[in-house]
């Protein structure tokens, strides 16, 4: 079966730019174009794609407000894969927070483009290689607790225990703990099968189950999750 594609960005000349790389691939299909984030989320409703590649900066509605709403319909099985110029901080933990599943800048080769929707399409989403270490450095840094920015911290505060951990975490296996860790890593599933010394279809299954117990829509959410909860540190 076919990846079905739709692809929004308010210049024409980009959209048919995109049309003719993904549909020169066997097995993606551009099924429809939208300029604004109100099209495209008629054309999702329409023409129910596998993928939205979507653009940031667009009138009217822009790419990250539809995002947050396509990927908060329970009746859409549409991933997002936003697509943009502006190699910023800002706009790549705002698209997350959307629920994206993948960010690829505009600059990227036509291969990545062609491997990004793949890769977004099998659920198995992760960041363009350029951005990916980025994002987990940058996700532990404004993780890191705010007690080491404080030049003294108050014997209360000190006394103060952690809050405790989200109660999904406890249902994890041991194996699946430490498949999250692994992930957290932005490590491929070839790589935590490598390390862990299974066959790369049992990793697949465990971050399966990682995502269900913890009600995260892909990789790129588990290595946000893995983060902010404590799963892993930052490095010092």
């Amino acid at each position: 079966m076919s990846i079905r594609v739709l692809v929004v960005d308010d210049q024409s000349l980009v959209r048919a730019g995109f049309r003719t790389i993904l549909d020169s691939e066997d097995g993606i299909e551009v099924v429809g174009e939208a300029a604004d984030g109100m099209e495209a989320l008629a054309q999702v409703a329409a023409l129910a794609p596998d993928v939205v590649c979507m653009d940031v900066q667009m009138p009217g509605m822009d790419g990250l407000e539809a995002t947050r709403l396509i990927t908060a319909d329970d009746t859409s099985r549409a991933a997002v894969l936003v697509l943009t110029t502006f190699n910023r901080e800002d706009y790549l933990f705002a698209a997350l927070d959307a629920g994206a599943s993948g960010f690829l800048l505009k600059n990227s080769s036509p291969e990545q483009l062609i491997e990004a929707v793949q890769i977004v399409a099998r659920g198995d989403a992760l960041l363009s290689p350029d951005v990916t270490r980025r994002v987990i450095e940058a996700v532990a840094s404004r993780t890191a607790p705010a007690a080491a920015a404080a030049p003294v911290a108050s014997a209360a505060a000190l006394a103060t225990p952690p809050p405790a951990p989200p109660a999904e975490l406890a249902t994890l296996t041991e194996r699946e703990r430490e498949v999250l860790e692994l992930l957290a890593q932005g490590i491929s599933n070839a790589e935590i099968a490598e390390r862990l010394w299974v066959g790369e279809a049992t990793v697949k299954t465990h971050v399966s189950k990682v995502l269900m117990k913890l009600g995260l829509r892909d990789r790129v959410h588990a290595v946000v999750y893995a983060y902010e909860h404590g799963v892993v540190r930052p490095r010092g």
